[in-house]
Formats: structure tokens, C-alpha cells, sequence
């Protein structure tokens, strides 16, 4: 039996395996091509608006851990984030100007950990509810802001005023905020969830599979009772879609839902496998150098992309070997990602401490989530004698 520690570790382990497999979802998505042609397209298709979910369901899992361990060091939770939130905004604009057709997800991450700067003392109950609430919501929103405003659905670029720049983020872009920020308050109250226990894991995956297999049937019927949306207008009609990106409730429960049922898969199976995983455990260390990495290779090497699914297909399995390659040999000899590492290096003027309520002071030294051991240590450790 593994010791609280390893279990820690292990956790920890099935939350990088969770993010690769988010970065290896959305290259497939962004190699493409995106059409209805074989079984290499229907894959593109069930990962297109899945991955990027499951990238931000982990966020909002990562922005808990990180605030429980900021508390515990002594460091503002807030100068952390807003740091965090900067860098990413501007990494994302000057990511989309490159030519790689995509539209990049980083500024309304960036968005993200802007808002959870503030957001992160919320009561456990409440980040749930708000979870639920802008799911329900934030697609009716933007559904009214599109018909009132009739605006075209653009990332922001650089060169954009900051007025249009926040108006693509939270509302007008790919990615827009009120519709977003669902899986991120998920994630957030997912991470603090006890994640090490069995009862816990295996209620993820049977929710988290009602929920996703659920809400993508229930829009088949009604399409199938309704009809098909009309595309080329934005109405209320739209509401029975789950297609990917479509920034529909059911869409986002379904996507959503798969993105809880693979956590919890991942948290039951990763422990079993322990050195088998540790290529993929390295990837998802250093997820942000990681996504940065894809854009540039599909923006110097690939685009305008491939015509056939399979050769895309091809072509991604090409960058996530690239990839899972660096990340072991810079993992084997440092303990983070380049971007990783520049995220953790807040400015002088961001690094504020405070001294811990005595509560806290008598508990920093029994830490609930060990430090991350390096891929192809073991994590079975000596039993301490009683």
C-alpha cells in the first residue's frame, strides 16, 4: 500500500497526465483539418471544444493548489495570480500574431486567473453554484450581447485598444469569458475536493459521464424533435446544441462532464502505473511551454495544415513526440518549464508577505500535496516506523 505521500504524488502525477492529454487533445484540434471525412475526422470532431475544456477545468484545479500553497509560504495569493494573469495576457496576444490559424485561449485564461485573484477566498458551496449558474447563464448573455450587438467572433490582437482587447475576452472572442468562466469555477472547486480518495474518484467518473454522455444525448433528441439550429442567424434556438464551441449549456455540461470523467479515470488508474507514465507526467509539468511550443511549430512548419484527417493526424502524433522528448530531457535536468519557471518569478514589487494566522503557522509544515518528485523517481516510499 502506497503511504499518504505517495499518494499525494500520485495525485499530482494523474493531474499532469490530465494536462497532457489537454495539450495533446488540442493539437489534434488545431493540426486538424476539420471536416466530416472518415474515422480520422471523427476524432478531430470529439476533441474539438473537449480539450480545451479539460486545459481549463485543470486551471481552475491548479489555481486552488497554487492558493493553498501561497497561504502556506507566507505569499499573497492575489500578487501571485494577477502576476500570473500578466504574463499570460501578454504571451497570448503575441502568440496570435503568428500565422497559425488559431485562436488562442491564453487571453482569456490570462482572464481567468485575473478574476480567481479575487474570487479565490469564495465559499466551497458558492463556487459550485456559480459554476452551475454560469453555465445556465453566461450562453443566454451571449446570445443577447451577439443579437444586440451583432459582433464578429475575433480573438484579440495586438495593436487592439484595451477597450476592444476586454471586449473580445469577455464577450466577442473564441473564447469568451461569461461562458468560460463555468469549467473554471468547476475546477476550482473541484481542487479542493479530497482528489485522493477512491469514493471521491470513482463519483467523478459516474458523474461525470452522466453528465457528458447525458447532455450531448439529450441535445441529439431534441435537434431530433426540434430540428437543427439555424446557422445563420443567432437566436435562442441555439440552446439544444452541444457542438463543440457552439458556447451552449449543453455543450458546456457535456464537455464539461467528460473533462471530470477522464480526471477521475486518471486518478484511479495513474497510481498503478507509476515509472510507465513518466513521459507523460513530464509534458504535463510544463503545460504552458507545451501549448507555446505547438503554436510556433504549426506556425513555422505547417500552416496553412494538412487536407486529409489522417495526415493530420500524422502530423500531431509528430509534435506530441517532439514534444514529450524535450520535456523529458528538460525535466531530467530542471525542475520546471522555461515559461514555467518565468511564471513562478513574480516581480519584486509582486512578492508581498504577510505573516500566517497562528492556525496556519502551527500546519505549514504538514503539507496535504507533497512537493512533485521528477519523472523515473519512484514514489512508493519507506513505511516510517511506529
Amino acid at each position: 500500500m502506497l503511504s499518504p505521500q505517495a499518494r499525494g504524488l500520485s495525485r499530482l502525477y494523474a493531474l499532469d497526465v490530465a494536462r497532457a492529454a489537454a495539450i495533446f487533445g488540442m493539437i489534434i484540434v488545431n493540426v486538424g483539418p476539420y471536416n466530416t471525412d472518415g474515422w480520422a475526422s471523427w476524432i478531430v470532431r470529439a476533441l474539438n471544444g473537449r480539450a480545451s475544456i479539460l486545459f481549463v477545468v485543470l486551471a481552475g484545479i491548479g489555481v486552488s493548489f497554487l492558493a493553498r500553497r501561497a497561504l502556506t509560504k507566507g505569499i499573497t495569493r492575489r500578487s501571485t495570480l494577477l502576476w500570473r494573469g500578466l504574463l499570460l495576457l501578454a504571451l497570448g496576444l503575441g502568440l496570435q500574431a503568428l500565422d497559425h490559424g488559431v485562436n488562442v485561449i491564453l487571453p482569456t485564461y490570462a482572464a481567468l486567473f485575473f478574476l480567481a485573484a479575487f474570487m479565490v477566498k469564495m465559499p466551497t458551496r458558492w463556487l459550485f453554484w456559480s459554476a452551475t449558474a454560469s453555465a445556465l447563464l453566461g450562453p443566454v448573455l451571449w446570445i443577447l450581447t451577439r443579437q444586440s450587438t451583432d459582433f464578429h467572433i475575433d480573438p484579440a490582437q495586438l495593436g487592439d485598444s484595451p477597450f476592444e482587447i476586454a471586449s473580445a475576452i469577455v464577450i466577442s472572442g473564441p473564447y469568451p469569458l461569461v461562458v468560460w468562466i463555468a469549467p473554471f469555477f468547476l475546477g476550482v472547486w473541484l481542487g479542493r475536493q479530497p482528489l485522493g480518495s477512491a469514493k471521491i474518484q470513482w463519483r467523478l467518473v459516474y458523474i461525470g459521464a452522466i453528465a457528458g454522455f447525458g447532455a450531448f444525448g439529450a441535445s441529439q433528441v431534441l435537434i431530433g424533435v426540434l430540428g437543427q439550429p439555424d446557422t445563420s442567424d443567432v437566436d435562442f434556438d441555439r440552446l439544444i446544441s452541444a457542438v463543440g464551441h457552439s458556447q451552449m449549456p449543453l455543450w458546456l455540461i457535456s464537455a464539461s462532464g467528460t473533462a471530470v470523467m477522464v480526471l477521475g479515470i486518471l486518478l484511479l488508474v495513474v497510481p498503478h502505473f507509476n515509472q510507465r507514465i513518466r513521459l507523460l507526467v513530464a509534458v504535463g509539468q510544463m503545460p504552458l511551454t507545451a501549448y507555446t511550443t505547438h503554436l510556433v511549430i504549426i506556425a513555422l512548419l505547417i500552416h496553412p495544415g494538412p487536407q486529409e484527417p489522417v495526415e493530420g493526424l500524422l502530423i500531431s502524433c509528430a509534435i506530441m513526440l517532439a514534444l514529450i522528448l524535450f520535456a523529458v530531457v528538460w525535466i531530467a535536468n530542471l525542475r520546471y518549464g522555461p515559461l514555467e519557471a518565468l511564471l513562478r518569478k513574480a516581480p519584486g514589487f509582486l512578492r508581498v508577505h504577510y505573516r500566517l494566522p497562528e492556525r496556519h503557522r502551527r500546519r505549514q509544515y504538514a503539507r496535504p500535496y507533497p512537493r512533485r518528485a521528477k519523472p523515473g523517481t519512484s514514489m512508493e516510499q519507506k513505511p516510517t516506523p511506529s
